[in-house]
C-alpha cells in the first residue's frame, strides 16, 4: 500500500497526467462529434456509419496518448534522477514498476471505458436514425468495440511503461510508441501480399482486430478477434517481462 500510495502522489501530482488526460478527452469526444455531424445525412451510396468509426478517436489518439502518459511516468523518472531514491525507498524495483503499471493500466481502462460510452452516446445524438442506423449495440462485433478499448488500453499502458523502462530516453520511448503503430505498421499495406501475411503478426494490427467491427480484409488472419487479444497480450507480456528482468540488471 506504501507503493500505491507513493505511486499516486507521483502520478496525481504533476502536470503532465492532467494535460495527457484532457488531450485524450478531446480527441475522443471531439472526433466522435466531428465524424457523427459530418455523417449526419449520408448519401444514399454512402457506407454507414460503424461503432469503430464513432469511437476511433478514443481507441486509436486516445490510447496513444495514454501510453505518452505511461511511458513518461516511467522515463521522466530516470531524467530527473527521481528513480535512484524510489529504489531505496523500496529495494524490490518488480514491485515499483508493477505497481505503477498497474495503477496507470487500471485508470487509463477506465478513463477509456467511459469516453468510449460517451463518444458512442454522443454520436447517436447527433447523427438520429437517419445517420446513426447501423449505430447498435446488438451484435458480439459491435459490443466489443465499446468494450474492447478498455482492454487495449490496459494492456497499452503494461506495454508503454515495459519500453520506458527499456529504453530509458523519452524521446526514444515516445518515438517508438508513435511510429511503431501509425507509419511501421501501416506501410505493410503497401507491400501487396506479403503486407497481409506479416500484418497477421503485428501486434497493433492484432489488437485494432480485436476491438474493431471489421479489418476491411487488408490483412490474411490466422485467427479470430480474441486469438488477437491474446496474441497481442502475450507480445505485451514479453515486453514487460524483459523489462522487470532489466530493471533489476541495471543500474538506477
Amino acid at each position: 500500500m506504501g507503493v500505491l500510495a507513493a505511486e499516486r502522489i507521483k502520478l496525481t501530482s504533476t502536470r503532465s497526467p492532467w494535460w495527457c488526460s484532457a488531450i485524450i478527452v478531446a480527441l475522443g469526444l471531439g472526433f466522435a462529434a466531428l465524424i457523427a455531424a459530418v455523417n449526419r445525412n449520408p448519401k444514399a451510396d454512402s457506407p454507414p456509419l460503424s461503432v469503430t468509426n464513432v469511437v476511433g478517436g478514443v481507441s486509436g489518439f486516445g490510447v496513444l496518448v495514454l501510453m505518452i502518459l505511461a511511458s513518461l511516468a516511467v522515463t521522466s523518472e530516470y531524467r530527473f534522477g527521481t528513480i535512484k531514491s524510489t529504489f531505496l525507498a523500496t529495494p524490490k524495483r518488480d514491485k515499483v514498476l508493477t505497481t505503477k503499471a498497474l495503477m496507470i493500466g487500471v485508470y487509463g481502462a477506465v478513463l477509456i471505458g467511459v469516453l468510449t460510452l460517451l463518444a458512442f452516446g454522443l454520436a447517436k445524438i447527433i447523427t438520429g436514425s437517419s445517420g446513426g442506423s447501423a449505430l447498435e449495440l446488438s451484435t458480439s462485433a459491435n459490443a466489443r468495440a465499446i468494450y474492447g478499448p478498455a482492454i487495449y488500453a490496459f494492456l497499452a499502458v503494461l506495454l508503454a511503461v515495459g519500453i520506458g523502462v527499456l529504453v530509458r530516453q523519452t524521446a526514444a520511448a515516445i518515438s517508438l510508441i508513435i511510429l511503431w503503430p501509425t507509419v511501421i505498421e501501416s506501410l505493410l499495406s503497401a507491400f501487396g501480399s506479403f503486407g497481409r501475411n506479416v500484418g497477421a503478426f503485428m501486434p497493433f494490427a492484432n489488437a485494432s482486430h480485436f476491438y474493431s467491427v471489421s479489418d476491411g480484409g487488408s490483412t490474411d488472419w490466422h485467427w479470430g478477434p480474441w486469438g488477437s487479444l491474446l496474441y497481442f497480450a502475450a507480445f505485451v507480456a514479453i515486453i514487460f517481462g524483459a523489462a522487470l528482468f532489466m530493471v533489476n540488471k541495471r543500474d538506477a
